[in-house]
């Protein structure tokens, strides 16, 4: 089997994206254009906007980008040319988009028109590819309180919609240890609405990003699904609870620091063989300069991975989605059947082997 042909069946293997944060998602030109139709002047240009030296300077372009979601057709914009680009270049069929309200309320865009304007772009991909969708209300550690993060739980429920499934939390980890959001997600839980949380990320170290978090996520937040976890590995004990617990991990196999690139595949590597649900996402893409088919091709091609385990990623991120029931058993019915005629066409056996 040669490269060009291992890339392409892992470029059109079915995937579900369940860690994407619509801020990250917005092509550099079309920050450049939303910027300059607001007014807004942009650090440098769009062919360098994505550049930062650390991660701190990553966070502030973030909010930056955010800055240009002004109006519901911009949120129905970023979250179609999201999923043209996902995709073309991944075979994306059902993604579930992370915002954070208070990186748009300066736009002078209240929380239900942000929420209607990413409905729309939705229903647009769903009636243009076929592709679902979901949403999580975000809390930004690094910027929210816990009493500003009640605040945006409470907005989110007393403004439901069908389409916003969860909250999530992110930012800096090492500045907003999860267990002072725990009223928070207490009121989210009580309102029906699903939990996750960014955990034990590696750009920070395992002391200031611990094992513990995971626990913690799990037994004061009471955590659905956990958003990175790969500081996890520094504790025999966390992972075998980890295991145990067989809640899913949506680690991201790009990362936007130099540096951590070499060990993000790794890491994932452990994660999968220590026995975790583990599916595959890309966090920032256009920020990252990234997509699915390039996480995909990029993790297999360090790992020596084949065929089986790109099944597995691919059906892993159906059964962690938080898509209803019914919904769920259509997707892994079209997932099955995807990779049963990509396997017949690249000659692939996908016959289970006895264990």
């Amino acid at each position: 089997m040669t490269k060009a042909v291992a890339d392409e069946y892992l470029r059109r293997i079915p995937k579900a994206e369940l860690h994407c944060h619509i801020a990250g998602t917005l092509r550099a030109t079309t920050v450049a254009e939303l910027a300059k139709k607001y007014g807004l002047p942009l650090p440098r240009p769009a062919e360098q906007l994505y550049q930062w030296p650390n991660f701190d300077g990553f966070l502030e372009i973030l909010r930056l980008s955010a800055l240009v979601l002004r109006t519901q057709e911009d949120f129905s914009r970023a979250v179609y040319e999201y999923c043209e680009d996902a995709q073309r270049d991944g075979n994306l069929r059902h993604v579930e988009f992370f915002f954070n309200p208070d990186y748009f309320y300066p736009n002078g865009i209240d929380y239900p028109s942000m929420v209607a304007g990413m409905a729309n772009g939705i229903e647009r991909v769903g009636r243009d590819f076929g592709i679902s969708a979901r949403l999580i209300c975000c809390i930004d550690r690094s910027i929210n309180s816990p009493a500003q993060a009640v605040e945006i739980v409470e907005t989110a429920l007393a403004h439901p919609h069908e389409l916003v499934v969860g909250i999530g939390l992110d930012g800096n980890e090492s500045v907003g240890p999860p267990a002072i959001f725990a009223e928070a997600y207490a009121r989210a839980r009580k309102g029906g609405l699903r939990c996750t949380a960014h955990c034990c990320e590696d750009y920070l170290t395992p002391l200031e990003a611990p094992p513990t978090n995971y626990l913690i996520c799990r037994d004061v937040l009471r955590c659905d699904r956990i958003d990175h976890g790969y500081n996890m590995l520094a504790s025999d004990y966390v992972m075998s609870e980890a295991r145990k617990d067989g809640l899913y991990f949506t680690p991201c196999a790009w990362t936007s620091l130099l540096h951590n690139r070499p060990h993000r595949p790794q890491r994932i590597r452990r994660m999968v063989e220590a026995g975790l649900n583990v599916t595959i996402n890309t966090d920032d893409p256009a920020m990252f300069g990234t997509n699915l088919g390039h996480g995909f091709m990029t993790l297999f091609e360090t790992i020596g991975w084949g065929p089986d385990k790109a099944r597995m990623f691919s059906l892993n991120s159906v059964e962690g989605s938080w898509l209803d029931e019914s919904d769920k058993a259509k997707l892994r019915i079209d997932f099955r059947r995807q990779i049963a005629a990509l396997d017949k066409e690249f000659g692939y056996d996908s016959t289970p082997k006895p264990v």
